[in-house]
């Protein structure tokens, strides 16, 4: 006697995408990102790395936290850098797949599975990221950008970025791709690495306080064969600069990241003395910028 067998239909789980976002007196902003991150159902958990808040905005994490299984919140342990806290919401997350993002940028619905889509076909380690935009729906400087050396710098923070035979490194104003395309670097303010890649990395370089952490892990993943990928219709709109924080103390701590980055992946003398010589122009060009802004504005809103 034999038995007829019919498969059942299997459903087989979504990919596990945890969310990291890490806070610094962000402002209402904040309170725009996190509803967006939860209204996506391919989000498995948002974490909250808070490194600063005012009481009222502590207050309203914690509430919402209450209301919403999917969102851990951490806190009391004081600013710890941009790249330390995304490690330490990666060690508490879950997923297969870590999505970071900024406070201050709103998702669109399915943009975290199709950055995980991407990611599934490229050569491990592997950093994908997302496609930020104003809030008029224009592509923002910096999503996608080409390689960094010491001399593009000093060539995209001046006006030589203008001048015939010049390029910047930012790749905003160049036609955007249709497809998800390979791109030196893409913008850690949305950026995803899935688990296997986020370890034989070992997170992001903790010697970054704020700023360039991002172009690092870029670098790294590429130096250790991987892939980095830009993808185009994953939208996301960023404010951007919401942290109430000096500009002055931010764009010094981005000067500090370019010298680091810079003397970590140059090797010949020559390259080295070439790139002390330049510190004085990077100096001017980035901490120039900061102290015109901070005569009109003093603070990040």
């Amino acid at each position: 006697m034999t038995a007829n067998v019919i498969a059942l239909p299997v459903s087989y789980p979504k990919k596990r995408i945890s969310v990291v976002m890490v806070s610094y007196y962000t402002g209402p902003s904040l309170m725009e990102s996190v509803p967006a991150v939860l209204m996506d159902p391919d989000i498995l958990e948002l974490i909250i790395i808070d490194n600063g808040s005012i009481a009222s905005a502590r207050q309203r994490l914690w509430e919402l936290a209450k209301n919403e299984s999917r969102v851990r919140i951490v806190q009391g342990h004081g600013n710890v850098g941009f790249g330390s806290a995304c490690n330490y919401g990666a060690k508490l997350s879950k997923g297969d797949y870590i999505l970071f993002l900024n406070p201050d940028a709103v998702t669109e619905k399915g943009t975290a599975m199709r950055m995980a889509d991407c990611g599934e076909n490229l050569n491990l380690p592997w950093v994908v990221g997302g496609n930020l935009q104003t809030v008029n729906g224009v592509e923002q400087r910096g999503a996608r950008r080409s390689e960094l050396t010491p001399i593009s710098a000093v060539v995209s923070f001046t006006p030589l970025h203008k001048l015939p035979g010049f390029q910047s490194i930012h790749l905003e104003k160049t036609p955007l791709p249709e497809k998800p395309v390979e791109m030196p670097i893409v913008s850690g303010a949305c950026m995803m690495i899935n688990r296997e890649s986020f370890n034989m990395l070992g997170g992001f370089d903790e010697r970054y306080f704020l700023h360039v952490e991002d172009i690092d892990i870029c670098r790294r993943a590429r130096l250790s064969g991987g892939d980095v990928f830009f993808v185009p219709n994953a939208k996301v709109m960023h404010y951007g600069s919401t942290s109430r924080t000096r500009i002055v103390k931010v764009e010094r701590n981005k000067l500090r990241g370019f010298i680091r980055y810079f003397w970590e992946y140059t090797s010949h003398w020559w390259s080295k003395t070439l790139l002390v010589l330049s510190i004085p122009f990077m100096y001017l060009a980035i901490m120039g910028r900061a102290w015109w802004m901070s005569l009109r504005k003093p603070w990040i809103e």
